[in-house]
Formats: structure tokens, C-alpha cells, sequence
């Protein structure tokens, strides 16, 4: 159960945080999470826009990989964080629920001839025994811990870790944009940060490092359509009224660039860099 508002805490450890996180992840409008057709339809425009964030590069100036690692990303979408590690470590097996997440992340290593990955289809409620999911150096969840169990999660990345687990999370707001839900009509509550997910591995008796990444970037789009569809992930069941509605503030506040279209602001995101050794 949450806690009531005229609760007086005397004592952090008084807070289940995993219960915390699972009953503000099924509040609200959007509850459970994102199933991999979700993320099977969001795969191109998603791998496309991580590329060319400033995001990877930070990640691994912070995770200090070393060549002789092994590594496991779970989550790893279309290789934001595998692609770029692949040519610094010795072997890395990435771990996605979405096919076509790592369809794009095996045509891409194709593409650049990295040959030191391997993939797993799996979730994180799966057996990883019966999935092949072994132990590594290190082990990293990067903007992926899509799951309402967040406990059973994290002791899954830290039993298969020999050295070092990092993962990253929303800080704030994240990579919405407050702007786009009033857009349409409706307010935007920022939800599970990293905070919580902090608070959780402290209650585990795991005495993280932490870092911050401050991404603020214009993406480009090739049309007003394309640029509505790569936000539509933001909202739950939206009505065609309300597309219409975004759709005309996509209209007043892009721009043409030499690049293509973009938005007359720059929305600002903030990630929390988690990390312990084992």
C-alpha cells in the first residue's frame, strides 16, 4: 500500500519501496507496462534517435569499461549502449523482449562488422536459467527496467554480475515533455525516478554510486506525421480528438532545417547513472 499523507516516517527502512514502485507503476491512467509489440512498432524511430543522442557516449565515460569484460544488456533495445561497448570489451550477449529491437541491433552490427555480440530474446520475468542467461563481468540495465517487481529485478542483474552492475533510470521529468501532454489536454505527473529505485537498493543493502547525464538535443523529423508518431509513446489510448490537438502543435512549433524538421524549443532530459560493485 502507499503512504498515507498524515504518516510520519521515523525510519527509512519503515517504506517497502518494491511495494512503493509497484502500486505508483499501476496508478493513473497508464498501469502495467509496455508489452513487445509496443516496443516491436517503436523500434525504428526509438534505435534512430538513440544514435544520435549524446546519451551512449556519457553512459560509457561513466562505466569505464574495460577490454577484457564480458557484458550482459538487458534491455537493449536496438544496441544504444551494445553497439558502441561492442569494439571496447571482449564479448557482449544482449538481451531484448522485441524481436524487432534486435533484428535492427543484429543489422547494425552487421553494418559495422562487430562480430562480439550475441542475442537472447527474453523478458525479465522469464527463467534466465532456461534463457542462457549466464553470469558476466558486468552487467547493465540502461533506460530498461520496464518491470513492476523491481526487486526480484535487481537481484536477477546482481546474481549475474561477477563485477560491477550499472544501470540508468529516469531523473524527473526524463525525456517527456510536459509541453506535448498539455498539447493535448492533459497533465503530465512524473511518476517512479530514480530516487525510488535508489532507496530500494539501499534497503537490499546495496550502496550504489550515482551519476547524472543532461541530454538536450533538437531531433529531426521528415514530416509532421513522423514527428507525432515518435511522441505518441507518451500517451495511453489518446483519442482522435487529441491527435488532432497534437498534431496542430506539431504544426506551430516545427521548424525546417538543413537536417529536416524540428521543434522552435529544445526539451531537456535527465538520466540517473546507478552503479556497485560486486
Amino acid at each position: 500500500m502507499g503512504i498515507p499523507a498524515t504518516y510520519k516516517i521515523t525510519n527509512i527502512n519503515e517504506i517497502d519501496w518494491n511495494e512503493t514502485i509497484k502500486n505508483i507503476k499501476n496508478s493513473g491512467p497508464v498501469k502495467g507496462q509496455r508489452d513487445s509489440r509496443f516496443w516491436d512498432k517503436r523500434a525504428p524511430s526509438f534505435a534512430d534517435h538513440a544514435k544520435e543522442s549524446l546519451y551512449p557516449d556519457s553512459f560509457l565515460k561513466i562505466m569505464n569499461p574495460d577490454p577484457s569484460w564480458t557484458a550482459l544488456d538487458v534491455g537493449c533495445g536496438g544496441g544504444t549502449i551494445s553497439i558502441p561497448l561492442a569494439p571496447i570489451v571482449k564479448h557482449i550477449t544482449a538481451v531484448d523482449f522485441s524481436p524487432k529491437m534486435l533484428e535492427i541491433l543484429k543489422e547494425e552490427a552487421f553494418r559495422k562488422k562487430i562480430t562480439n555480440i550475441d542475442t537472447i530474446e527474453a523478458n525479465w520475468t522469464d527463467n534466465w536459467d532456461e534463457k542462457e542467461i549466464k553470469t558476466y563481468d558486468v552487467v547493465i540495465a540502461s533506460r530498461s527496467i520496464a518491470v513492476d517487481d523491481v526487486q526480484t529485478a535487481f537481484t536477477k542483474l546482481n546474481n549475474a554480475a561477477r563485477k560491477r552492475v550499472i544501470i540508468s533510470t529516469v531523473a524527473g521529468d526524463g525525456p517527456h515533455d510536459r509541453n506535448l501532454y498539455e498539447s493535448v489536454g492533459r497533465q503530465f505527473s512524473a511518476k517512479v525516478d530514480y530516487i525510488y529505485y535508489y532507496n530500494l537498493l539501499y534497503q537490499m543493502g546495496i550502496f550504489a554510486n550515482i551519476s547524472f547525464i543532461s541530454t538536450e538535443r533538437a531531433k529531426t523529423f521528415k514530416s509532421i506525421e513522423e514527428a507525432c508518431e515518435s511522441v505518441m509513446w507518451m500517451f495511453h489510448d489518446i483519442t482522435e480528438q487529441e491527435k488532432i490537438r497534437l498534431n496542430r502543435y506539431m504544426e506551430d512549433h516545427l521548424v525546417e532545417t538543413d537536417r529536416g524538421l524540428t521543434m522552435n524549443y529544445q526539451n531537456k532530459s535527465t538520466w540517473a547513472i546507478i552503479w556497485w560493485d560486486k
